[in-house]
C-alpha cells in the first residue's frame, strides 16, 4: 500500500465547554477537551483501576457553532478526525507543542440532562413515564438499559 491514513476515532465526555474563536474573515474555530477512560482489573489486587486520557479537539465554523450551542460539559460524544500536531512560543519564550483532533465528522451521543434525567427515573419508578417520551424521541442512539450499562467506565 503506497498511500498513508490518519484517522482518529473517540467516544468520550466533555471536560469543559465548547471555547470559541471568532475571525474577521468570518470563520471561527471551537476547542475542547474529551476524556476517555480505559478501566481493567489489576491481577495482584484485585483492585478496579481506571485510566483517564484526554484529547484535545478542535471544530471548524458551522460544526463549531452547532457544538457551541448543544454540548456542554459532561455530554457525551463520537468525534471522527485526524491528528495534527502543533508548536507555538509560549510567554516565556519556550516552544510548546500540542496535538489536536481535527474533527470531520461527530455525533451526539447523550447530554448531561439525559443522563440525569435517565439517572432519576431510574431511582424513581413511580416517575410518569410521559415525562421522558420527548428526550427518548430526539435520542439519536439506541437507549441502554441499567443492567447493560453496569461496567461501562463513565
Amino acid at each position: 500500500m503506497s498511500g498513508t491514513l490518519n484517522k482518529v476515532m473517540l467516544i468520550g465526555h466533555l471536560g469543559d465547554e465548547v471555547k470559541m474563536h471568532y475571525f474577521e474573515g468570518g470563520g471561527c474555530i471551537g476547542r475542547f477537551p474529551i476524556a476517555t477512560n480505559e478501566t481493567y482489573t489489576n491481577k495482584q489486587t484485585g483492585e478496579r483501576v481506571t485510566n483517564t486520557d484526554w484529547h484535545n479537539v478542535v471544530v471548524r465554523n458551522k460544526a463549531a457553532e452547532i457544538c457551541e450551542k448543544y454540548l456542554s460539559k459532561g455530554d457525551k460524544i463520537y468525534v471522527e478526525g485526524r491528528l495534527k500536531n502543533r508548536q507555538w512560543q509560549g510567554e516565556d519564550g519556550n516552544t510548546r507543542y500540542t496535538t489536536e483532533v481535527h474533527v470531520q465528522d461527530f455525533t451526539f451521543l447523550t447530554t448531561k440532562k439525559e443522563s440525569m434525567a435517565n439517572a432519576q427515573a431510574a431511582g424513581q419508578p413511580s416517575r410518569p413515564a410521559q415525562n421522558q417520551a420527548p428526550a427518548k424521541a430526539n435520542e439519536p442512539t439506541a437507549s441502554v438499559t441499567p443492567e447493560d450499562d453496569d461496567d461501562l467506565p463513565f
